[in-house]
């Protein structure tokens, strides 16, 4: 495949493309502008033509209680989290649905797009929306006869610098706090793309990477049709 890599950190951008075996182009792109995302899809379709998968895979977290944060961290977070997919899918699905060959969407969630985890809340409040948008999605897609299919990807932990990159990224300056999440056992990111190409190939909506978290997704689950208690998580 040709791949297009966009990064809001132009160095980062560079040394992930020069890592890639393929035709590759890098376009500094900042997900949670409308402008940005827009000149992405032009440059891809001016060097590659038509586009068959679409990965919006970036995200941002800010820590701490809901009623405390500030409304800058809000608009910052569901920016890039959610905003940030509904202008890819805006920027780059109706050119999918046009060329009618096969295609596919991943939208990445998380596992905390499922359960809730104490202390993250804005970081649910995007991830939920990011699930539910990927639902509707894949049924309006179908409705419309289009070829093109979606997955949503909701990765428990992950051995990225996820948090490090928010807390460099906050527009206020953050505190990554490594100590709390550095001990937790994370999985590599190979292994979650291995199961992401797998879903694609397979047409396969969900895609949970975590498998100890399954308990605690159905507890929940049988307590919204139940009518019982709030069901949350913890990081395992």
């Amino acid at each position: 495949m040709n791949v297009v890599l966009a990064d809001v950190d132009a160095v980062r951008l560079s040394a992930a493309a020069g890592q890639v075996d393929a035709d590759t182009l890098a376009v500094p792109t900042d997900v949670g502008s409308w402008e940005s995302v827009a000149a992405l899809a032009r440059a891809t379709a001016e060097r590659f033509g038509n586009v068959h998968l679409l990965c919006n895979n970036a995200a941002v977290t800010v820590p701490g209680l809901a009623w405390e944060l500030t409304p800058e961290e809000w608009s910052w977070v569901v920016r890039v989290n959610l905003l940030g997919v509904a202008y890819g899918l805006r920027a780059f699905v109706p050119g999918m649905i046009a060329h009618g060959q096969w295609a596919h969407v991943v939208n990445t969630a998380s596992i905390g797009g499922l359960v809730a985890f104490p202390g993250l809340g804005l970081y649910a409040a995007t991830k939920y929306g990011v699930v539910g948008l990927s639902e509707s999605l894949a049924g309006d897609l179908a409705g419309a006869g289009a070829r093109v299919g979606v997955s949503v990807l909701c990765p428990g932990p992950t051995d990225t610098e996820f948090r490090s990159h928010s807390s460099a990224l906050h527009p206020h300056g953050g505190e990554h706090d490594a100590a709390a999440y550095d001990a937790v056992v994370r999985v590599s990111p190979e292994s979650v793309a291995d199961q992401v190409v797998a879903a694609v190939r397979d047409g396969r909506f969900w895609i949970l990477t975590h498998p100890e978290y399954n308990g605690t997704v159905a507890r929940r689950t049988a307590a919204i049709v139940g009518g019982g208690e709030v069901v949350t998580a913890q990081i395992l």
